[in-house]
Parts: structure tokens; sequence; C-alpha cells
């Protein structure tokens, strides 16, 4: 399935990032949303949480059985069937009765799953050797870019239409891509296995591959928790921000989209960094130990700090919590096994997703007990150091 030599790297590139910042925006939309929608729903902000964890074991499951999907379908297919499911996750969270708008959170995250694996699948050909990481860092810059999306976007639509209709629009998006890309199937979705299995007793055939192979094993476990920080940051920062420092919903997003263009930076930074010169486990360690002391530093947080200061946080906070991404599926790729790319990137993003899934649960208890987010931040942090220490003990540069 090798790309056209005349298409280059830009084509691949362009369709995987398109893609990846579309259902990115699909999930990062609803944080932004909370403040306005949770009094509808009757909830706490806090509890855009449960929807988050409802998307991201939509994405646990489907990305862990993705390779057969994509073996039989496609890596073209698949980003079709990802964003017209969170079309359809979308307009049930439009419905504004919770337990819809649950399930809507749910088949998001089915559509959010397949992207990465999809991704992997045409850029593990396409992308030069020599500059691996960073291909794969610019193509998950469109992680971060839903993000920015969803700070600067979010908020208008909600001002100008109401957060269901807001909803809707971004699954209109997700559709249009999905149209565009067509023609691109003629491209990259060759070879295929229509015999591929797809059953469910093969669904978790990928996880106990990466459980076998040590170095992506310490992938695994790097992801869990890194994946938790990560997502304790997105779903919270916008709720922290106008409930600690009395900002409105458009300076709470300009806050969150300022964190997501920091990793964007960051995350083409860290893919040059770990491709140059560290090596991409180097840098995987001590982005580890940068994203736990700046969710510690969530403890000096202060009303008082001028706006600048906590543009400045959440840039630093943004570019490690979220800018780790492409240096670690780089590392997946080449350190698995010989034509099961799209296997190793499921198994081990099945566990990104535990993380992202369970910590949502795991940060909500925190905040019941102590009231507050700078408190539950700095909890998240202690295992985020602990695996940035551990990795750079242990793992060689290179």
């Amino acid at each position: 399935m090798t790309p056209p030599k005349s298409g280059g790297i830009a084509l691949p590139l362009a369709i995987t990032f398109a893609v990846q910042a579309l259902v990115a925006l699909a999930v990062y939309g609803a944080p932004v949303m909370a403040p306005v929608a949770a009094p509808a729903l009757g909830v706490q902000a806090s509890a855009v949480g449960y929807y988050v964890s409802a998307a991201y074991f939509g994405s646990m499951l489907s990305s862990a059985v993705s390779s057969g999907w994509l073996a039989r379908f496609g890596p073209i297919r698949m980003s079709q069937i990802g964003l017209a499911l969170c079309l359809a996750g979308l307009l049930l969270s439009a419905s504004a009765w919770m337990p819809l708008v649950l399930l809507g959170g749910f088949v998001v995250g089915l559509g959010y799953g397949p992207a990465t694996p999809a991704s992997s699948v045409i850029l593990v050909r396409a992308a030069p050797r020599e500059f691996f990481s960073l291909v794969f860092s610019i193509k998950q810059t469109g992680v971060p870019a839903g993000g920015v999306l969803a700070g600067l976007l979010v908020p208008l639509l909600v001002l100008s239409m109401g957060w269901q209709w807001g909803a809707v629009a971004i699954g209109v998006a997700c559709l249009a891509l999905a149209l565009a890309i067509q023609p691109a199937r003629a491209l990259y979705d060759t070879e295929l296995k229509p015999d591929a299995r797809i059953a469910l007793a093969s669904a978790f055939a990928p996880v106990a591959m990466v459980l076998r192979v040590p170095a992506l094993r310490v992938m695994c476990i790097s992801s869990f928790v890194y994946g938790g920080v990560q997502v304790a940051m997105v779903t919270y920062l916008v709720s922290f921000v106008i409930e600690d420092f009395g900002l409105s919903l458009v300076a709470a997003g300009a806050v969150m989209a300022a964190s997501q263009v920091a990793s964007v930076v960051g995350r083409i930074g860290w893919g040059l960094l770990a491709d140059r010169a560290l090596g991409r486990r180097v840098v995987l360690g001590l982005l580890g130990i940068g994203m736990g002391l700046s969710a510690l530093a969530a403890l000096a947080a202060s009303p008082a700090w001028p706006a600048w200061l906590l543009v400045a946080y959440a840039a630093v906070f943004g570019a490690t919590a979220v800018g780790w991404n492409g240096v670690f599926l780089a590392e997946v790729a080449r350190i698995a096994p010989e034509g099961r790319t799209s296997e190793a990137t499921g198994g081990c993003l099945f566990f990104t997703f535990l993380g992202v899934v369970l910590t949502p649960f795991l940060f909500n208890g925190v905040l019941a007990l102590t009231g507050s987010y700078s408190t539950s931040f700095a909890v998240f942090a202690v295992p985020a150091l602990w695996v940035g220490v551990w990795m750079l003990a242990r793992m060689p540069a290179r």
C-alpha cells in the first residue's frame, strides 16, 4: 500500500492531519460546551468527565479492533466510517437527554478510535526514516489543532446557535471531510484483505501482541499514564479557569486554545528533538517529567495571576501533556513487528484509552473530596513524574 511517489509525503500527511483534527474537535468540543450545556442537562460542569470517559471507552474498543477492519477496508474507508460515527454521536448528544448524550459520547469515541491506526498505516510507508518522528508528530498535531478549533470556534457556535446546534455543526463538518477524502481511496485503500478477521474473538489480539513484546509493554505503561494527564488537562482546564479565575466562556476557550497551540509547536519540536538529538525514548521520559511538574504547578495557581502568566502556564502544560503523542506513535511504529504496525498501534492505544477512560472518574473523585481543581491536577502529577524518571533511568537514548 505504498503511496505513489508523485504524491510524496504532503498528500497523506494532509489527509491524516485533517481527519485527526476533525475527530479531535468532535471530542474536545464537549469540555468547552460543558459550562453552558451542563446546567441545561441538570448536572455540574465537571460531569463532562463522564461524557469524555464514554467517548474514550468507545475509542479504546474501536482502536483494539481496528487492525482487521483496516486490512479489510483500507485506511481511507475506515477514516470515513470514523467521521460518520462522529456525526452520529454528535446528533445523539444534541438530543439533550442525558442517556442519549452519554451514548452519543460513546459513538463519537467509536469514530475517534480508528483515526490513529489508519493514519499510521499510511504514514509508516510514506515517511522518510530520517524524519520518522517529525512526520508522525506533524500528523499528530491534528489532535491539538482540533483542540484549538474547540477553544476558539465552539464558544462562538454556542453563543450564536446554542450548544445543541453547535454540536450538529461540528458533525456536519465531519461528514463533509468524509466525502472530500473519497478520491484518495484509489491511492491508499489498496492490497486489501477481504478475508481479514473482524470477529469480536480477535478484537484483543493486538493487545495480547503488544504485551508479549517488552519494548511495547513499556510504551503501553507510559501511554496509560500520559494519556490520563492529557485528558485531565483537556477535560477540566476550561472549567478550572472559569471557576477559579472567573473567566468568561470565550476567555476560557482562548486559554484552552493557547494550550493547544503550544502543543502543536511542542509536538513538532519534540519530534525534531527525538529524531536529530536525544532519541524518542529519552524525549518521552523528559515529557513525563515536564507534564508532571506542570500538573503540580497548578497548586500555585491564583486568581491574582496576570493573564499572561495564566496563558503561559496553559501553554507549558499543553506542550508537555498533549505534546507527547507523535514521538510515542513513531516509536511504536519503529519497534512493531514487521508488517504489524496497525496491530501494534491499536494495541498500545488500547492502554492509552484505558488511562483516558479511568482518569475522569478518578479526577472527579479527588475533586469531590478536595473541592479543588488544583489539588486534583497535582494528584495526577505523581504517576507522570514516576514514569518519566523510570523511562530515563531504564531506557537507552536510541
